[in-house]
């Protein structure tokens, strides 16, 4: 392992990009210690805590994404949650719209500055949106349990509003969610691993010290009377971590290996013997990306659930969006795997693939070249592509089951299992593999020993 890291930071290329990514990274944890102007970091906390009364609910989810942010009302308290919002959106655009379709396979690069400027254009519309009733909802705790604002914000007011408060608020949490999203696209340019999922991986990460702290409590070890949580609950809930980090990473690895042979071809005067490979399909080629994007989207309908107000009609609704629940349960499941086909779809081109493999010679034993090679290269996809995807919807659910039954904190089950752990296992394999691509183009042998990145 030293020799690892030693070969590692021998590359200044790659030292300059670790440098980079770990330098971005410790300005956006600084950045969720800044308070918004005018709000009360200490007070705002105990009023989260005092709201979320123990229970699972996605507003912890949502604190844990952003670093514990949210809670403490400051300026990065949106996160990322408008960026992927908004690449969802586009996502959804370009598979809907021909012509957006059309012009990415056309002219990529063009195609792709096109989808970035829309999606930041998309993410400051959704981050004004989403402070806006930011505001609303800091306005509303305030009256009720005054100290959350300072008096000088709070009692400035015009026709009824705080109108002061609200522009601050918009104003520095609009900013700061921009500025996540420039950081994050600095880091996948610049730096290894991506930007994003770095930034929401560092945020769960920074939960770990909390969550040691709820097992000790659970334990109660500094009296003899029995805590709230048993040596056996702690003893399935490593078993459940150890078999979520192994499941992930045979889902994220794991591939079906499809056989390929090539025909004799006269290449100039000489004839080339044929000979035989495969084409690697990833069990689950989504990556973690569909829980991430799952977990997003019922943040985001049940933030604005709680920010209109637990006695509007989509209030009521998002009441049953609790982690937890079976509604909750129900949907991210369902999230999961939709999304799972949808990037599929919008990765994977058998079409193009087929043609490739004609031009070249190859062909699959017992397939014809062509059509029938799309038609099966299309349906083994789709098969493994649900395998995974049950697969990675039962490592995203189970935790959150076993954590009901066995009554465990929330703060517990939510890092030690489901969500969290999948995201961060799976961003650390993702940030590997590209660190293992840079020492093999300098012909090291890589960051890990052979064979622990290879699909099985």
């Amino acid at each position: 392992m030293i020799e690892a890291i030693r070969r590692i930071f021998s590359i200044p290329e790659l030292r300059a990009k670790i440098t980079i990514t770990a330098l971005l990274l410790a300005v956006c944890r600084i950045g969720t210690y800044i308070p918004v102007p005018g709000v009360n970091g200490d007070v705002a906390v105990r009023l989260f805590q005092f709201a979320s009364g123990g229970g699972q609910n996605l507003f912890q989810l949502f604190d844990i994404f952003s670093g514990g942010a949210f809670a403490k009302m400051t300026i990065l308290a949106l996160g990322v949650v408008p960026y992927i919002s908004a690449s969802i959106i586009m996502q959804i655009l370009i598979a809907i719209i021909p012509s957006l379709q059309r012009e990415v396979r056309e002219s990529p690069d063009q195609g792709k500055r096109k989808i970035s400027k829309w999606t930041r254009m998309a993410t400051l519309f959704l981050a004004l949106f989403q402070s806006t009733l930011f505001a609303r909802y800091a306005v509303n705790i305030n009256s009720s349990s005054p100290g959350v604002i300072v008096p000088e914000l709070a009692n400035l007011q015009l026709f009824g509003i705080p109108l002061l408060f609200f522009l601050t608020v918009i104003i520095t949490m609009t900013a700061g969610s921009l500025f996540l999203m420039w950081v994050g696209e600095q880091i996948s340019e610049r730096g290894v691993g991506n930007g994003i999922s770095l930034i929401i991986a560092l945020g769960i990460l920074s939960s770990f010290p909390s969550a040691l702290g709820s097992i000790f409590q659970g334990l109660n070890l500094e009296s003899q009377a029995q805590g709230r949580l048993s040596f056996f609950t702690l003893l399935i809930l490593v078993l459940l971590f150890v078999f979520i980090t192994l499941g992930t990473i045979l889902v994220v690895q794991g591939q079906r290996r499809i056989p390929l042979q090539y025909a004799r071809r006269i290449v100039g005067r000489h004839e080339v013997q044929g000979g035989s490979s495969h084409i690697p399909l990833k069990i689950n080629y989504a990556g973690v990306i569909p829980v991430i994007v799952a977990s997003t989207f019922l943040m985001f309908v049940a933030s604005l659930g709680q920010f209109l107000g637990k006695n509007s009609w989509f209030g009521k609704f998002s009441n049953y969006l609790s982690p937890g629940s079976w509604v909750y349960l129900f949907l991210y499941v369902f999230l999961i795997i939709a999304f799972t086909y949808f990037w599929t779809s919008t990765q994977f081109k058998p079409e193009q693939i087929a043609s490739d493999m004609k031009k070249n010679g190859a062909f699959i034993p017992g397939i014809r070249q062509g059509k029938p090679t799309q038609d099966f290269l299309e349906g083994t996809m789709q098969r493994i592509t649900l395998a995974g995807a049950l697969f990675l919807a039962a490592i995203a659910v189970l935790p959150s089951l076993v954590g009901k039954l066995l009554k465990v904190d929330p703060n517990i089950s939510q890092f030690f299992g489901g969500t969290s752990l999948l995201i961060l296992v799976g961003v650390i394999l993702d940030t590997m593999k590209q660190i293992e691509s840079h020492l093999l183009m300098k012909r090291y042998e890589g960051f890990m020993t052979r064979g622990s990145l290879r699909g099985r």
